[in-house]
C-alpha cells in the first residue's frame, strides 16, 4: 500500500514538472509531420500495400537497435493475453494503412484525410461503450465543430459519385480500423512501455503486409529511387517523428486531447497538397479549415479543464489514438 502511495506521490511531483517546450507547441509540430503521409503516399509510385508495407517495415527496423539494447528484457514479462491483442493490434493498423493509402488512387488527399481522422469519433464512441470513458458535453460539441469542419474540407468530393465516393468509402473504412488498433492496445499501453509496446505492433504490423502482398503476387521490388526515398521519409517523419511528439505530449496532455488535434491534420495535407500536388483550395475548404481550428481549441478547453488534477494514470506510459499517419 505505501508503495502506491509513493507511487502516486512521484507521479504527481512529476506532473508538477514544467516541461522544456509547450506540449500544444510540440503538438502543432507532430501535426504537422503526419500531414505529409499522404503526399508522401500519393507521390510514390508503388501499389497502396507495398507503400504501407515499407512505412512499416522501414519503422520497425529503425526501432531495433534502440529496442535491442534498452527493452528487449521487457519481451519475458509479456502474458500471452498481451501477445494475442498485440498482434491484433499490429494486423489492423496493417489493414487501417492499405485502405487508407488505397482510397489515395481514387480520391483527392483532401477528402481522403478527412475521412480517415475521423478516427476521434470511433474512438470516443468505442471508448464509451467498451471502457466507460466520458467526455464532457461542452468538449464534445467542440469535437463535433471540429468534425464538421472536416467535411467542409473535403465537400467537393463528397459530391462526386463513381470512383471518389469507393476512395472515401474506402479512406472510412480505415478510419475504422484504426480505431480498431487503438482499442485493441489501450489496455495492453497500461502495462506495456511505449517502446515495447509499438515495436510489437509494429512487428505484427510488418509480418501481415509482407504475407498479404505475398499473397496477391505484389511485387515487392524493383521500384524508383524516389519511390524508397518516399517509404523512408513515411516512416521517419509521420511515423517516428510525429507519433513521438504525441507521445512525449501525453505526459502533460491527456490522450483525447492528443487524438483530437490530428484532427488538424487535413489542414496541413491540404496545405502541402496545393503546394506539392496542384490540388485547388476553394472556399468551402478555407471555412472548413477554420472550424477545425475552433473546434479543436473548443475540445482542448473544455476537455483539460476537468482533467487537472494530477493522477496516478495520467503518469503511465501510454500512446495516443493517431496511428494512420
Amino acid at each position: 500500500m505505501n508503495n502506491i502511495h509513493s507511487r502516486e506521490a512521484e507521479c504527481y511531483m512529476k506532473n508538477k514538472e514544467k516541461p522544456i517546450i509547450n506540449p500544444y507547441i510540440t503538438l502543432i509540430i507532430g501535426v504537422s509531420a503526419v500531414s505529409t503521409s499522404a503526399i508522401f503516399v500519393k507521390l510514390a509510385t508503388a501499389p497502396a500495400p507495398i507503400i504501407a508495407t515499407y512505412r512499416l517495415l522501414f519503422t520497425f527496423l529503425l526501432m531495433t537497435p534502440i529496442f535491442l539494447l534498452f527493452y528487449r528484457h521487457e519481451l519475458k514479462d509479456i502474458k500471452k493475453k498481451d501477445w494475442i491483442f498485440s498482434t491484433l493490434s499490429g494486423v489492423f493498423l496493417a489493414f487501417h494503412f492499405i485502405l487508407w493509402f488505397e482510397s489515395l488512387n481514387y480520391t483527392s488527399v483532401a477528402s481522403s484525410v478527412v475521412l480517415v481522422t475521423l478516427q476521434p469519433l470511433f474512438s470516443v464512441i468505442g471508448a464509451y461503450f467498451l471502457f466507460k470513458e466520458r467526455v464532457p458535453m461542452k468538449a464534445i460539441l467542440g469535437g463535433s465543430l471540429a468534425i464538421a469542419g472536416s467535411f467542409f474540407i473535403g465537400w467537393g468530393d463528397f459530391k462526386i459519385g463513381g470512383m471518389a465516393l469507393f476512395g472515401d468509402i474506402l479512406a472510412l473504412l480505415g478510419a475504422i480500423m484504426v480505431t480498431a488498433y487503438w482499442l485493441c492496445g489501450q489496455d495492453i499501453r497500461k502495462r506495456l512501455s511505449l517502446i515495447t509496446y509499438t515495436y510489437v505492433v509494429y512487428g505484427a504490423s510488418s509480418l501481415t503486409l509482407v504475407i498479404y502482398n505475398l499473397a496477391l503476387g505484389y511485387s515487392f521490388f524493383p521500384y524508383p529511387t524516389m519511390d524508397w526515398v518516399y517509404f523512408l521519409s513515411l516512416a521517419l517523419f509521420p511515423t517516428l517523428l510525429g507519433h513521438t511528439l504525441f507521445n512525449w505530449a501525453i505526459r502533460w496532455l491527456n490522450a483525447s486531447t492528443i487524438s483530437m488535434s490530428i484532427l488538424g491534420e487535413p489542414i496541413g495535407s491540404a496545405i502541402l497538397a496545393y503546394f506539392i500536388l496542384g490540388e485547388v483550395i476553394n472556399t468551402t475548404q478555407y471555412i472548413g479549415g477554420a472550424l477545425i481550428l475552433f473546434g479543436i481549441y473548443a475540445f482542448i478547453k473544455w476537455n483539460e479543464q476537468t482533467k487537472t488534477n494530477p493522477s496516478f494514470e495520467n503518469c503511465r506510459d501510454s500512446h495516443p489514438a493517431n496511428s494512420n499517419f
